[in-house]
C-alpha cells in the first residue's frame, strides 16, 4: 500500500500492467456492469450546465433515455451514475464506424463543444476510488473484459499508474502524481515484470 497525501493507493496500481485495447474489447466497459459510470457530486452540476453542448454528440437512444430518466440516476446506495439504455449501455456512449464504443461527452470535448472531458471515474478506469471520511482509497478493479488491456500493457511495459497519468493528474494534481512516481520508482520494492 502506498500513502500519498490523503490517498491510499493499492500496490496493484504500481504492480500491474494496463493499456486499453479498444480494438480487442470494443469499449465493453461502457455496456457491461450493473450501472452507468459513477459520478462525483460536482459532475452532476457540470452535466446540467453542459448537456445542451453534449446532446448533439449522443445517439437517439441515448438522448431518449436521458429525457426519460434524467441526466444521471441515483442508485440504491445513494450514489450517482450516468443514465443507461435498458439498464446496460451508458446513455452517453456511441459506436464509431468500427463498432467501438466511445464516450459522447469526450467526443463533444474533442470537438471543442464542452470543457468537460468525461466523468473522472471513466477517465481513471481501471482504478476505482472509494471515499472514506479522512481519505480516498484507490484500487485496481479487475474485470475479465479488460484482459486484453492487461496483456497489451505488459507487452508495452506500461503499468496502471503510468497509463493513467493524465487522469490521475486531473484528479489529484501534478504534485500528487510526482509524489506517487517518486514513491513507486525510488522507495518501492522491485516488481516482477
Amino acid at each position: 500500500m502506498i500513502i500519498i497525501q490523503n490517498t491510499v493507493i493499492s500496490d496493484d496500481v504500481r504492480d500491474n500492467f494496463f493499456v486499453c485495447n479498444l480494438e480487442a474489447c470494443k469499449g465493453a466497459c461502457c455496456v457491461e456492469g450493473d450501472l452507468g459510470a459513477p459520478l462525483e457530486t460536482a459532475e452532476l452540476a457540470i452535466l446540467e450546465q453542459e448537456y445542451e453542448n453534449i446532446k448533439p454528440f449522443l445517439t437517439e437512444a441515448g438522448r431518449a433515455a436521458i429525457e426519460e430518466q434524467g441526466l444521471y440516476i441515483k442508485d440504491w446506495e445513494d450514489d450517482y451514475s450516468t443514465t443507461t439504455i435498458n439498464d446496460r449501455e451508458c446513455a452517453y456512449a456511441l459506436y464509431d464506424e468500427r463498432g467501438i464504443l466511445k464516450c459522447g461527452i469526450e467526443e463533444a470535448y474533442l470537438a471543442g463543444a464542452t470543457s468537460f472531458k468525461k466523468p473522472i471515474s471513466c477517465h481513471l478506469y481501471p482504478i476505482r476510488i472509494t471515499k472514506y471520511e479522512d481519505f480516498e482509497a484507490l484500487n485496481y478493479d479487475r474485470w475479465n473484459i479488460c484482459n486484453p488491456a492487461c496483456s497489451f500493457g505488459a507487452n508495452l511495459g506500461v503499468r496502471i499508474y503510468q497509463f493513467l497519468k493524465e487522469p490521475l493528474i486531473r484528479k489529484y494534481g501534478e504534485a500528487w502524481y510526482g509524489e506517487l512516481v517518486t514513491e513507486i520508482e525510488t522507495n518501492s520494492p522491485p516488481v516482477n515484470s
